[in-house]
């Protein structure tokens, strides 16, 4: 989770007639399944498609989908007038949130699959991850199913110059073996 602390913004009170400053409020944030599922919903697009353009108002929704508490609209238009703060969000959704590395293989790269969070949680299901899960770092949680799935693999078939070369080494153990 990451905590932003927005600090209050003043702002002209046309009913009080006078300068109003708002009270500093705090952002708890989670780039998850069910923020990714909110936003398609409302959106109809695929999140995690980085072909898929979206706009800076669509991104501003999702970091409201993201929000696990109620903040004024005043405090989100300071957030979203503050690069800084901006950019702390970006490099919170882009970190992996674990210390696993999976290196990718020729050919591995997502097979033309369209990923979307309905996707994701069939893999959810298929795997038997928790649903809790699905209000974990979601690079963290597609880390689990990536590593799960690679682990339920069937063991890789041998080519037959594989099995050729492991016969004639076994082969030639065996004959020396026996002269001994």
């Amino acid at each position: 989770m990451l905590e932003i602390r927005i600090p209050g913004i003043e702002f002209f009170d046309e009913s009080k007639e006078e300068f109003v400053t708002s009270p500093d409020a705090i952002l708890q944030l989670e780039h998850s399944l069910v923020a990714v599922s909110k936003w398609e919903s409302k959106y109809k697009k695929r999140f995690l498609d980085n072909n898929v353009e979206k706009s800076n108002a669509e991104m501003q929704d999702y970091i409201r989908c993201m929000a696990l508490n109620e903040i004024p609209e005043l405090s989100y238009q300071a957030l979203f007038s503050n690069n800084a703060m901006v950019a702390e969000i970006v490099a919170y959704i882009e970190d992996p949130h674990t210390a696993t590395v999976i290196k990718k293989q020729a050919g591995q790269a997502n097979q033309g699959e369209t990923i979307t969070s309905e996707l994701i949680y069939f893999w959810m299901v298929s795997a038997q991850i928790p649903w809790e899960a699905q209000y974990w770092h979601l690079n963290r949680l597609i880390t689990l199913i990536t590593i799960i799935s690679e682990k339920n693999k069937p063991a890789k078939q041998m080519s037959p110059a594989e099995i050729a070369r492991q016969n004639h080494a076994l082969n030639a153990q065996r004959r020396a073996a026996r002269k001994h």
